[in-house]
């Protein structure tokens, strides 16, 4: 077993601040957890057979975050059991305000859905005028919520991304496949400045923009399945003055900063190249230029320079404080828009080769499986066991199979 303890760097160069994270697990074992400069835990949340995905701080009190919990058969309502699952259950989606000092939920907004997987709520914003934005991903739709609960304003996917839709003759992508299927997985929901809401649909490999004056889509951000600009996205930070868009570009493996007009690429970073990224949700770019990244499947939260350098970093590869981070944010550092482009930063970062980006994922999705403090090296040395194992036992089948032959 590999040394298990988080490893924490800090240099002068990082934003200063603690670092909250919201905590998704392998294990349906989600916390919000505040980390300090140095690596300290500074407060915890969480809550039994939870995801905990979008975390957002409101004040020095509280915090606003998305949390999904598994829920056994006996504790659902029968209309959430209607789909047969692996172990019966439906999921009890939870948006909270949480007091930090007391730990307890001040304010929450809740439904049910039939089941846990792709169907967790993934992302909440505050807004100004003190209602929530929510993106629901069981039910393809965006919505706002004022303090009492009540919906302001809805706005449902079917209506606008399938076929015989403006969206869907000019762009296409992905058709439903029946009432439970993971069909948009929207996963993020932003107010911008003028006005409008820009949605992440990650299974087009697209970010929308909605006027909610109209529902009606007045721009687009990437191609349904033109992976070389986007594929299966996370977390989008619009930096709306420059024009530019900071991308968790998930499944690439990389962090991208796209020209929003035309969908270049300006900036791109994939990490180093001993120990690139591994499925990144969240990208913040922060005041002083530095780019806030959770690699998730690394359990990992780093900071890096404009030139790439990593100046923080909570690289927990044991997983014991941060198993599967989903989002990251510097507390005191909004998403607004006055944080430097791409264009004033460096080159582009190079990308991995087919065959390294197939060995580094082979190495992820083994966290699923696998202890998670099992990386390249380990791994590498389990299927030389393995292997060496089946070798012999082919041996000694065949030493066996020669003395029956004799024998007769």
């Amino acid at each position: 077993m590999i040394d298990q303890e988080p490893r924490v760097i800090d240099k002068d160069q990082s934003y200063p601040g603690n670092t909250l994270v919201g905590v998704h697990s392998y294990n349906d074992n989600g916390r919000i957890v505040e980390l300090t400069p140095d690596g300290e835990v500074a407060w915890e949340w969480s809550v039994p057979d939870s995801r905990v995905f979008a975390v957002e701080q409101l004040n020095e009190e509280t915090v606003l975050a998305a949390v999904a919990v598994k829920t056994p058969a006996e504790d659902c309502d029968e209309e959430y059991l209607e789909y047969e699952n692996e172990d019966d259950h439906c999921v009890h989606n939870r948006v909270i305000e949480i007091d930090k000092g007391a730990n307890e939920v001040v304010w929450e907004y809740d439904w049910y859905d039939e089941f846990i997987a792709n169907h967790e709520v993934h992302d909440v914003e505050r807004l100004d005028n003190g209602e929530t934005a929510i993106a629901d991903m069981g039910d393809d739709r965006a919505f706002t919520v004022d303090r009492d609960g009540e919906i302001t304003w809805e706005w449902h996917a079917e209506d606008h991304l399938t076929p015989g839709t403006p969206f869907y003759e000019e762009y296409g992508g992905p058709e439903k496949d029946g009432e439970h299927d993971d069909w948009t997985h929207m996963n993020d929901i932003d107010y911008l400045d003028n006005g409008n809401f820009q949605m992440s649909i990650r299974n087009f490999d697209v970010m929308i923009e909605v006027d909610p004056e109209t529902d009606e889509i007045v721009n687009v951000v990437g191609e349904p399945g033109n992976h070389s600009i986007l594929e299966e996205q996370h977390n989008p930070h619009h930096i709306e003055d420059e024009g530019t868009m900071v991308v968790a570009d998930s499944m690439n493996n990389r962090v991208v900063e796209l020209d929003v007009e035309s969908q270049e690429h300006i900036w791109r970073y994939t990490g180093p190249a001993t120990d690139p990224l591994q499925w990144p949700r969240d990208a913040d770019r922060l005041p002083n230029g530095n780019t806030l990244i959770t690699d998730s499947r690394n359990n990992r939260v780093l900071e890096v320079s404009p030139d790439g350098e990593i100046v923080w970093q909570f690289d927990d590869r044991g997983g014991n404080v941060i198993p599967l981070p989903y989002e990251a944010d510097r507390i005191d550092v909004g998403e607004g828009s006055d944080a430097p482009s791409g264009y004033e930063l460096t080159a582009l970062d190079d990308e991995l080769g087919p065959v390294e980006s197939l060995i580094r994922w082979g190495e992820a999705m083994a966290q699923y499986i696998l202890p998670t403090w099992m990386h390249l090296p380990q791994i590498l040395h389990l299927v030389g066991i393995v292997l060496g194992t089946l070798w012999l036992c082919a041996e000694g089948l065949v030493v066996g199979w020669r003395q029956i032959e004799i024998g007769w």
